[in-house]
């Protein structure tokens, strides 16, 4: 595609982060009131089956790798607009990360709920704090097995802005 041939083409595909001539920039939000904005990310961290009950006992040599993941993705959505090029830096107003064992998949479930009243969403915070939630879980749990996974990080929820309340998964 010639991304400086016409304006309506880049406006006709909707991307949004291409000024006319096909070069990025960053979308300007100003003029868009400030809306509570709401979004929900989760993710699974799957362990080898023969390691999992350590993994449910917490019998993990680097120690409380839950407290660890938890800390390191609420940093990490504190920090997404520094991490990912195009995103804006929000005044996020909570961030919830919880975890939930699933034994029939030998797996860790994530979920990082985030929060914000602002002129943009928090779908790349959300996202982002279940990326280096699992990034920590398998850093913290990689001494005992190499065969770690980390799958299937998705946004499940979202809230606010024009496109309101959308269900990507119930």
């Amino acid at each position: 595609m010639a991304f400086g041939r016409e304006s309506s083409v880049v406006e006709k595909a909707g991307f949004t982060h291409l000024k006319e001539d096909g070069s990025l920039h960053m979308v300007d939000v100003g003029q868009k009131a400030p809306t509570e904005r709401i979004a929900r990310a989760k993710g699974e961290v799957v362990f080898p089956r023969e390691i999992f009950p350590k993994i449910i006992s917490k019998d993990v040599p680097k120690g409380d790798f839950l407290a660890c993941a938890k800390i390191a993705g609420i940093l990490a959505a504190k920090k997404t607009g520094e991490l990912i090029p195009l995103c804006h830096p929000l005044p996020l107003s909570q961030v919830e990360i919880s975890f939930q064992f699933l034994p029939d998949k030998s797996a860790l479930e994530i979920t990082a709920e985030v929060k914000t009243t602002a002129q943009t969403g928090v779908e790349m915070e959300a996202l982002t704090a279940v990326s280096v939630s699992a990034l920590t879980i398998y850093d913290m749990c990689k001494a005992l097995h190499k065969g770690i996974t980390i799958e299937n990080i998705r946004l499940v929820y979202k809230k606010g802005g024009k496109s309101g309340e959308v269900f990507l998964e119930l």
